[in-house]
């Protein structure tokens, strides 16, 4: 399974930190630069499947970025979804005429953020923005909310889904009880660590109903993991 990259590109500290941690817990690789001159080098040395980018920028503006960026043939075809507190129709067309493929008016809600990123991932790159994901022999289904493995159904909670959703994004990955509790529950939710074991029990029932195999892997003083064949 690939994992889209990301490159964010943002100038204001607080937001920045804000849209990796989001765009983290929905599963991206996320990169993020300060100014234009420093996203261009970014670009170059490493291509990203999607770029956010916003309009005001020091160095060089987001629109030069954009403009830029559709100059060169290895970035010609990268999406951008341009972020900026410009909502003037003349300032949008100007961001769409320049290359840009989606733009996002500040302020924003995350939801709607990662809804744009998704919409332009299935539509300029489909194969990155799977709404079905397979690990070994589970298949997951984000869109119709349901699971199945070895072909048969799987009845989940909605934590249990969150949850296999979150291991099925890094399979083999080992994840602390915070580190679940912050990606599942949210880091402004009071839960205690041992509300993981519990929902990890009940995940684990759900999948090995049919004498399947384990494929939740419990790694003593660290966490848990999903090891599935790829």
């Amino acid at each position: 399974m690939t994992t889209p990259r990301i490159l964010i590109v943002e100038d204001e500290d607080s937001l920045a930190t804000l849209l990796q941690y989001n765009l983290e817990k929905e599963g991206y690789e996320v990169a993020a630069a300060g100014d234009g001159e420093e996203a261009l080098l970014q670009v170059q040395e490493r291509l990203p499947d999607l770029i956010v980018l916003d309009w005001m920028l020091p160095k060089v503006s987001g629109i030069e970025v954009c403009r830029r960026l559709r100059q060169r043939p290895e970035s010609r075809n990268v999406p951008i979804i341009m972020l900026t507190a410009r909502g003037e129709e003349t300032d949008r067309i100007r961001g769409l005429d320049t290359g840009a493929d989606d733009y996002v008016v500040k302020p924003f809600a995350m939801s709607e953020l990662a809804a744009r990123i998704r919409a332009v991932l299935r539509r300029l790159r489909p194969g990155l923005a799977e709404d079905r994901v397979r690990c070994g022999d589970i298949i997951i289904d984000r869109v119709a909310h349901r699971v199945k493995r070895n072909g048969a159904e799987v009845h989940l909670g909605p934590t249990e889904f969150r949850l296999l959703d979150h291991f099925m994004q890094h399979p083999g990955r080992v994840f602390s009880r915070e580190q679940l509790l912050d990606a599942v529950w949210g880091s402004d939710v009071y839960v205690e660590a041992r509300t993981v074991d519990v929902h990890i029990g009940r995940l684990r029932k759900a999948l090995n109903a049919a004498d399947a195999g384990d494929p939740i892997r419990t790694v003593r003083s660290a966490g848990y993991s999903l090891d599935v064949d790829a």
